[in-house]
């Protein structure tokens, strides 16, 4: 059997290599391809990342849908209910949390399953986060599209008292920010790195800034940073919203929580602060793609697995 797992490449997906690596280790071949080479791809099952799928696969294959998020900006629900009418129907969806399924609002019989985001458990066996020699205060990773507001948060580093700290960026499509902020040399820009190299750069900075704005869909849908500061053992800076609301009265941790205006995004009360970690036990993404029903939905179409 092989699964060749389909998107452009744009977004960040550390999923794609916990999947393969989780279907691999059960006799599945895994392969990845851009939108235009599924056609021609030698596949069993068509796994999109949406986006949109307009073309119904070929016979003998399955089709798998999965919406990690809801689509951003002022007409991010237009855009939701476009790919729900365009899109073919698939063999299974598969979405991040009940808040996204219901952005779509599907009305058909197609099974579908949750499968949130996680952190690979080698992560945490090897967390062993140290202050004391700090490259960078402070690390920012993920997408700095427009529709975040990242020059809010980037702002806070060109003006006292933050002028003086230290603020790693990991992302890609920077080009634009390094030239408006080319001035302060504070603020560096890496990336994008591979996402097995995301522990070893993360330990160069003291704290990870979890800066998400209070809009949806944002605010409803995991932060993918959030569990890797966490799983690497960094002391976490945050905005409070839902999301993360919800996640401190699941799984504890006690986080520094930055005011709507970051006005409080100060050095001396985070230094003096007090940490402490959540338990992700649950969040290995091992258990997060089995307790999503798409190994058990595969199993039944093409008997894949005998103890999965």
């Amino acid at each position: 059997m092989i699964i060749t797992f389909i998107h452009s490449q744009k977004a960040f997906l550390p999923e794609v290599g916990a999947y393969i690596k989780l279907f691999e280790s059960i006799g599945i071949k895994c392969k990845t391809a851009a939108p235009h080479e599924v056609i021609r791809a030698d596949t069993d099952v068509e796994w999109h990342f949406m986006g949109t799928d307009i073309r119904k696969a070929k016979e003998g294959r399955i089709k798998i849908h999965e919406y990690a998020s809801g689509s951003i900006g002022r007409l991010g629900n237009f855009k939701d209910f476009s790919k729900k009418i365009l899109n073919v129907k698939p063999d299974f969806r598969l979405f991040l949390n009940p808040y996204v399924n219901n952005r779509f609002k599907f009305k058909d019989n197609i099974p579908f399953g949750y499968r949130d985001m996680g952190v690979n458990a080698d992560w945490l066996t090897q967390a062993n986060h140290s202050k004391t020699n700090c490259k960078f205060d402070f690390v920012y990773i993920g997408d700095l599209s427009p529709a975040r507001q990242p020059e809010n948060l980037l702002n806070v580093f060109t003006k006292s008292p933050m002028k003086e700290k230290t603020l790693l960026i990991i992302s890609s499509n920077y080009a634009h920010f390094q030239t408006a902020y080319f001035q302060f040399k504070n603020i560096v820009f890496k990336g994008p790195y591979n996402h097995s190299d995301i522990p070893s750069i993360l330990s160069e900075a003291c704290y990870g800034i979890n800066y998400i704005i209070d809009e949806e869909p944002f605010n409803q849908q995991t932060s993918t940073k959030f569990l890797e500061y966490a799983a690497c053992g960094l002391p976490i800076v945050s905005t409070k919203y839902k999301w993360i609301d919800e996640f401190r009265s699941k799984y504890g941790g006690n986080y520094y929580y930055l005011k709507p205006d970051l006005s409080n995004f100060a050095w001396d009360p985070i230094v003096n602060f007090t940490f402490s970690k959540p338990d992700l036990t649950n969040w290995m993404w091992e258990k997060q793609i089995k307790s999503s029903g798409i190994i058990q939905f595969l199993d039944s179409k093409m008997r894949i697995t005998k103890n999965s």
